[in-house]
Order: C-alpha cells, then structure tokens, then sequence
C-alpha cells in the first residue's frame, strides 16, 4: 500500500472521529492542529485507525507518536 493511500484512508477516519470534513492531515500533523483531539478523543482515534488497517499499536507506540508521520509509518511496518 503506498503511503498517498494511507493518508486517505486517515482523512477518512480523522473526519469520521473528529466530524470535521474540511481536516487534511500531513505527517507533521499533531492534536494541537486539530481542535477536539485532546486525551479521550485520541482513543477514539487510534482504535479507529486500529480498525481502518486491521492492526493494533502497542502501549509504547501510542504513547510516543509525536505526529501523523509516525502513524503512517508504524501502519506500513504492521502492514509489511
């Protein structure tokens, strides 16, 4: 799956879990660029990602994503 797909696949879920369809997110993408992604709302958000690609990050990985950069490459790494 090339990266392009990923982040389309991402705008759908971020759009979905946030109700917002006007969010393009990037790799430098973070909770402070999106308006409700506080603590409650990422849960919400890596469950559905979680969902949308059919893997599970681990505790460590959850808590280290500095960015939507980073997702993306921990889901092509699952992926692979």
């Amino acid at each position: 799956m090339e990266k392009e797909e990923i982040y389309e696949r991402l705008n759908n879920v971020f759009r979905d879990v946030f109700d917002d369809e006007g969010i393009v997110v990037k790799p430098e993408t973070t909770a402070n660029d999106i308006e409700d992604w506080d603590s409650l709302e990422h849960i919400n958000l890596i469950v559905a990602v979680e969902q949308e690609f059919g893997i599970k990050f681990n505790m460590n990985e959850v808590t280290t994503m500095k960015n939507v950069g980073e997702m993306v490459d921990i889901i092509i790494s699952r992926m692979n």
